[in-house]
C-alpha cells in the first residue's frame, strides 16, 4: 500500500492550490484520511481530517478557507486551499487509515508535497 500526493507549488497570497492523494495497492478499506503539514522549525500538525462517512475536521487557522473531501471508489482524498496566506506554506503530508487485504491495518503517509505561499 502507498499514498502519492500531487499538487503543491508557488502561489501568491489569496491564490488557490488543490491537493491530491491517492492510496493504491492491496486495501480491503480505508477508514480516516487527512492532511498534516509541516513548516520548517516547526511541528507537524493536523490541517483537515475526514472520516469514512464523510464527517470533516479542521484547524482554526484554516477554517473556512480549506475544504477537504474524498473519493472513495478513486481511494483519493482531496484539500482545496483557498485564500492562501504565507503562514500556509509548509511540506503538506497526507495521512490515511488503512486496511489491507491481509485485514492489517495501519496508517500510512504520503510522500509530502510542498506549498510556498509567497507575500
Amino acid at each position: 500500500v502507498q499514498l502519492q500526493a500531487s499538487g503543491g507549488g508557488l502561489v501568491q497570497a489569496g491564490g488557490s492550490l488543490r491537493l491530491s492523494c491517492a492510496a493504491s495497492g492491496s486495501i480491503f478499506s480505508i477508514n480516516d484520511m487527512g492532511w498534516f503539514r509541516q513548516a520548517p522549525g516547526k511541528q507537524r500538525e493536523l490541517v483537515a481530517g475526514i472520516t469514512r462517512g464523510g464527517s470533516t475536521n479542521y484547524a482554526d487557522s484554516v477554517k473556512g478557507r480549506f475544504t477537504i473531501s474524498r473519493d472513495s471508489v478513486k481511494n483519493t482524498v482531496y484539500l482545496q486551499m483557498n485564500s492562501l496566506k504565507p503562514e500556509d506554506t509548509a511540506v503538506y503530508f497526507c495521512n490515511a487509515d488503512i486496511v489491507n487485504r491481509q485485514y492489517y491495518r495501519r496508517a500510512y503517509w504520503g510522500q509530502g508535497t510542498q506549498v510556498t505561499v509567497s507575500s
